[in-house]
């Protein structure tokens, strides 16, 4: 590997953890490996370490030396030959760096999915029997003047419907139980879901006016006894859903949101006052960074029926209502990269991108 393609998958240990992601990010292969002044690695630092970072601490300002992982796997240079098949029968890394004698970074050598070595997969539980639930009533006005000819769930993103792409997102997971809560030009929806034939469980859910982004889940005439995953109908979240179930579960939350890091320069020069109208500091184009919401939550079953019937009631407005009674609201962190927003004309061009850039065409 050259140096300046090494250079995309090394970091310093006094970069922020915001840095770091936005890192992982542009190199797409989920790791840092960090490193001194010298290039000798002294850690490495992958998006789940980060995630598990921000879950228990909230600092996403945080230096990466406090969140890395300080004892990486690793080969010399004398024993570089081997990285293939150590690769093939380690089961969670997907890489490992070369070293010199004095340890400093010469290569990083990624799995092949190609190998003749067998990868030992874990056995995982899949999203079967799961419900989720897309929320794809709504006008979608900020797209319009698309949405005055489709509804939402059907504007395409590269040549398939964000809708679809978010049920082929989900069948990845072996989910195969959807709920569609509809209302805007609805039937159109039904009429093109009617077109071909689906291998998983469709159910439709006509909302009779707007309920907001959670009123409608009370429409749904059946009892749930597992947690439901719960989605606005224009957003993919590129993270793997299984793990996000699991962590809702261990955690014992009656809500977790799906958050994204969101890392904004505001393009002024920000002023700092003080007292009597002094100016105190100035700021250059300041970085800014915070967690949003997504939009995907999971909701245990026990607390659906907290949610009032026949008025609107929005996501926003359970979330305060948990948190006022001292339920359990986590949140599962992602990448500024994982998030991708249709709900405005700029968003959805970035979506389209990195759908496109990833290689993926049709159907995620």
């Amino acid at each position: 590997m050259k140096t300046e393609q090494l250079e995309k998958y090394l970091g310093r240990p006094d970069m922020t953890i915001v840095e770091a992601m936005r890192r992982i990010d542009e190199n797409n292969k989920k790791i840092l490996y960090i490193v001194d002044g010298e290039r000798k690695l002294i850690g490495s630092l992958s998006d789940g370490d980060i995630r598990r970072w921000i879950i228990k601490t909230g600092e996403i300002g945080a230096t990466v030396d406090r969140a890395m992982f300080q004892t990486p796997k690793y080969l010399y240079n004398d024993a570089a030959d081997k990285a293939d098949e150590l690769l093939s029968i380690q089961t969670t890394i997907d890489s490992i760096p070369i070293l010199t004698g004095d340890g400093v970074v010469t290569d990083i050598v990624f799995r092949d999915l190609h190998s003749a070595y067998p990868v030992r997969k874990k056995l995982r539980p899949s999203l079967a029997g799961v419900p989720v639930i897309i929320m794809a009533g709504g006008k979608g006005t900020r797209l319009y003047p698309y949405t005055k000819i489709l509804p939402k769930p059907l504007i395409p993103v590269g040549n398939v419907p964000i809708v679809e792409r978010i049920i082929n997102s989900f069948r990845e997971y072996g989910a195969d139980r959807f709920y569609m809560i509809l209302n805007y030009k609805k039937e159109m929806i039904k009429s093109y879901f009617s077109e071909f034939k689906i291998d998983y469980e469709m159910n439709y859910v006509d909302e009779p006016e707007p309920l907001g982004t959670a009123g409608g889940i009370r429409i749904i005439d059946e009892q749930f006894n597992s947690p439901v995953i719960v989605t606005n109908c224009d957003i993919l979240i590129r993270a793997d859903y299984v793990d996000i179930l699991q962590f809702h579960r261990d955690m014992g939350n009656a809500l977790t949101i799906v958050s994204s890091l969101k890392h904004t320069v505001i393009p002024y020069g920000v002023i700092h006052s003080k007292a009597e109208g002094l100016v105190a500091s100035m700021e250059e184009k300041p970085h800014v960074s915070y967690l949003v919401n997504t939009g995907m939550y999971v909701i245990d079953a026990a607390h659906l029926s907290e949610i009032p019937k026949d008025r609107v009631y929005n996501m926003t407005d359970f979330i305060d209502q948990l948190v006022a009674a001292d339920c359990k609201v986590g949140i599962y962190p992602v990448s500024e990269d994982s998030f991708l927003d249709m709900g405005e004309f700029e968003e959805m061009k970035r979506m389209e991108e990195k759908i496109y850039s990833n290689g993926v065409l049709n159907g995620n």
